[in-house]
């Protein structure tokens, strides 16, 4: 996503939020999601995500969605005929989520929170998928929690799949242009003006991370990682593009995307990141 529309600096319209689930809903509620990953652009990163979950995933397997927004990953697995438990903080993501479900759809929808998972036990699912808690973490001791969580009942031999937002690619694609937050950030501290990391706050709404930081995240946990993926690489650049194409050109496009997202000289350039591990 272009996340200039949410890191601009511009005083938010009142009543402002007083904590980061303040700010989430107020965002989730006047955000199109569904939108988003339906847009040409947007379909990059959800058809690359389910063409990695698709790799791995087999008859039978448990599935925990943990962050599942509006559903549109955990309906279209289960779908697909998997059994998914779909976790979902915002109360109006879960609104529009039960207005998609359909008589036998196999999802058993919760509210919970991505930090505290103490309803499953150890070692359930073989499958989690924690695509989207990641981007709204402010502090590694939650970012840490939230994944040892996931990776806790995931069973051993399982997959954890976590998606990030990446740093680098927001500011190019959003913020080095004249009057925008890359200016205000440099002088006020979020972005260091020598080694150009991003530091995050809740009024920023997206919490944004390079690849080392998301390997500093997962040096100490009992994982394999089999792959780290530019999910999006550089739809965003090229929406406009993206938008007029053809079907077939979009699939030509879709198949050079799939040959590029995994190369190293490549991958940093993304918004979008796509980590999967395999639980010890």
């Amino acid at each position: 996503m272009n996340l200039f529309h949410f890191f601009k600096r511009k005083p938010p319209p009142e009543p402002e939020p007083t904590d980061a689930l303040g700010y989430l809903t107020r965002h989730y509620g006047s955000h199109d999601e569904d939108g988003r990953l339906l847009s040409r652009h947007g379909q990059v990163e959800y058809l690359t995500t389910m063409r990695y979950i698709e790799r791995y995933v087999q008859p039978g397997m448990k599935l925990l969605e943990i962050g599942a927004g509006t559903g549109r990953y955990s309906l279209t697995l289960a779908r697909m005929g998997y059994d998914v438990t779909a976790i979902e903080l915002v109360q109006h993501n879960i609104d529009v989520f039960k207005k998609k479900l359909k008589p036998g759809d196999r999802v058993n929808l919760q509210q919970g929170n991505a930090l505290d998972l103490s309803r499953f036990e150890d070692n359930s699912f073989d499958m989690t998928l924690l695509l989207g808690p990641m981007y709204h973490l402010y502090t590694q001791e939650d970012q840490f929690r939230a994944l040892s969580e996931a990776l806790r009942v995931t069973k051993p031999g399982g997959l954890l799949y976590v998606a990030y937002t990446i740093a680098d690619m927001s500011i190019l694609s959003s913020g080095i242009a004249p009057k925008t937050w890359f200016w205000d950030y440099l002088e006020d501290g979020h972005i260091d003006p020598e080694t150009y990391a991003c530091t995050s706050h809740p009024h920023d709404l997206f919490s944004v991370y390079r690849q080392q930081d998301i390997k500093a995240l997962t040096e100490h946990l009992p994982v394999e990682r089999l792959h780290y993926v530019a999910a999006n690489g550089t739809a965003h650049l090229i929406a406009d593009k993206l938008a007029k194409m053809t079907q077939e050109q979009f699939e030509t496009f879709m198949a050079y995307h799939y040959f590029l997202c995994e190369r190293e000289d490549v991958v940093g350039i993304t918004n979008h990141s796509l980590d999967i591990l395999r639980k010890d």
